[in-house]
């Protein structure tokens, strides 16, 4: 279990060093082509990255819960999920936030990695302040008290944001260009080779920039 965890957080670590469009165009041409979340989650701050393994969380909006109902169930969720991964949250809707500074600070203690949702984030100004990593849609002031309940016996299982359908122990890597997943039979070989690319074009940015001709370059290094 301990090199298991050690080669988790290595290949996080290593992932995290990458980009995200170098990553994408690994995976396109691996045949994983469909990799890319929507274009609206955005990084609460646009310096702050985020790689790692994924685990996944879902829920919905049930009205017929009391605040005491709703609020220890969120905080069941947080006690609950793996330390060290990055938490990837689909709550099927847009009306209220998934996350806040509470919630932020308890993951920040678990060593979560980050935290993506499709949808809402509030509080985000001490967010911001904590520099932990969280990928969200818009901001809202709206809280879940009421609202929403998490899927707990879905914990773990596939969501789909977009067109990507999500697993736990798949990985993503996440930039101010987006967020891209790696499938986890792949992940490993992905970022080995975009380390490569990422290698290659540092050697065609310097030839650039000592003046090779783009045509020149590109033949050289297939890339651009």
């Amino acid at each position: 279990m301990a090199a298991r965890k050690k080669t988790t957080a290595d290949l996080a670590d290593r992932l995290l060093k990458c980009y995200a469009s170098a990553v994408h165009d690994v995976l396109k041409g691996m045949g994983h082509g469909n990799c890319v979340l929507p274009s609206a989650i955005r990084p609460l701050d646009p310096k702050i990255k985020v790689a790692g393994e994924i685990y996944t969380i879902s829920g919905r909006v049930d009205r017929t819960l009391s605040k005491h109902e709703t609020l220890l169930r969120w905080a069941r969720v947080l006690s609950k999920v793996p330390a060290g991964k990055v938490i990837v949250c689909q709550p099927n809707t847009y009306a209220i936030a998934l996350m806040g500074e509470l919630s932020a600070r308890a993951l920040m203690v678990k060593k979560t990695r980050g935290y993506v949702v499709d949808g809402a984030c509030r509080d985000t100004d001490f967010i911001l302040d904590m520099r932990f990593p969280v990928f969200c849609t818009h901001n809202t002031p709206a809280d879940i008290v009421e609202t929403w309940t998490p899927d707990e016996h879905l914990f773990g299982e596939p969501v789909t944001i977009g067109t990507v359908t999500i697993g736990s122990g798949d990985y993503l890597l996440g930039d101010r260009d987006g967020v891209v997943v790696l499938p986890k039979e792949k992940a490993a070989e992905a970022v080995a080779e975009t380390e490569r690319v990422v290698s290659t074009e540092s050697d065609m940015r310097k030839s650039i920039l000592a003046g090779m001709d783009p045509e020149k370059a590109y033949l050289k290094y297939g890339k651009f």
